[in-house]
């Protein structure tokens, strides 16, 4: 195994080093150039699928509960190198296969895919987490594999994270979650988590502690080039103040009667209800005629909510 992933969790009082997920590494070596479940090269998808399988009894000895993969390197440059629907059909192939073999040998684990955009190819397959889900639907043993969304990847590619994660949640296939920074799409920054776009940062906390998440918060960042090793573990601690303090100004978010109140008057707890109402039946629906001409008058707030948790997040409410 060439890369894994630890945490610290705290239980009451005692704190214990624990190994959340494992991953193996399929993007370092230059036999990956083209990828390594994908790669048009035979004999180094059969080697990556081995890596891979070795490593599973291992990531259940360490007690590890969860398998990432991320394809960094499946993808291409150039479009004519790469047949994207036999590629598809050389990943699937290799999920059900490492998937089947998990079970076989009883190692009890759950695999996520981590989608990324580009860097370090031109373009990855499965580049987001709409992509990710669509794939997953596909293969043999769905209900075992899930996402491991990263906020800077969905970033990258200019997307809303809080709506991917939401998404992947409703679906039941968060599995894993890496926290970081980025700065717009530019390449990948593994900023600290927050030190990018804040107002993001916390509508991401507050999903994930009120969406019902149970799973790790894992902090994907790297430390600036600038740090030296104090630095190093001075940039470790702020990603989890960062989000400890999000949480904080979440839970007084959304305690706050003027927020609930925002909140009703945008609509947003009516979106819970269902448009139909209970026993109608879409004939008696269809005949109906429906007066939106007050609908059409409607303001929504949404700025004002807006600005409510920009002023919670600075702390200048609660």
């Amino acid at each position: 195994m060439d890369r894994s992933s630890f945490g610290l969790w705290t239980v009451g009082r005692h704190t214990g080093l624990v190994v959340p997920m494992v991953t193996t590494n399929l993007f370092t070596h230059p036999v990956f150039k083209d990828g390594g479940f994908t790669s048009n090269d035979r004999s180094v998808r059969r080697f990556a699928l081995r890596k891979v399988l070795r490593n599973l009894e291992l990531a259940a000895e360490l007690g590890a509960s969860t398998v990432v993969l991320w394809g960094g390197r499946e993808g291409s440059e150039v479009d004519a190198g790469k047949d994207v629907r036999a590629a598809l059909d050389r990943y699937r192939e290799a999920l059900d296969i490492v998937v089947r073999y998990s079970e076989d040998q009883g190692c009890g684990l759950r695999f996520a895919v981590e989608p990324k955009p580009n860097e370090p190819r031109g373009d990855i397959l499965l580049p987001t987490i709409g992509h990710a889900l669509a794939f997953i639907s596909t293969l043999e043993h769905h209900e075992l594999v899930g996402v491991n969304p990263e906020v800077g990847h969905e970033q990258m590619a200019g997307l809303n994270v809080v709506h991917g994660v939401a998404q992947a949640l409703w679906q039941g296939k968060l599995f894993h979650l890496d926290l970081n920074g980025q700065k717009g799409p530019r390449y990948d920054q593994d900023l600290v988590f927050g030190h990018g776009d804040l107002l993001s940062a916390f509508f991401l906390v507050d999903l994930v502690e009120h969406g019902g998440y149970d799973g790790p918060r894992h902090f994907d960042y790297k430390p600036l080039r600038t740090e030296d090793l104090d630095g190093v573990w001075v940039s470790a601690a702020a990603n989890m103040r960062t989000y400890r303090l999000l949480r904080e100004r979440a839970v007084v978010f959304r305690a706050d009667p003027e927020v609930q109140e925002a909140l009703r008057h945008s609509g947003v707890y009516e979106l819970g209800e269902s448009t139909l109402a209970p026993g109608e039946s879409v004939a008696e629906f269809v005949v109906q005629d429906e007066d939106a001409s007050g609908a059409a008058e409607r303001g929504y707030g949404f700025v004002r909510l807006s600005q409510l948790a920009l002023e919670h997040l600075v702390g200048a409410r609660g």
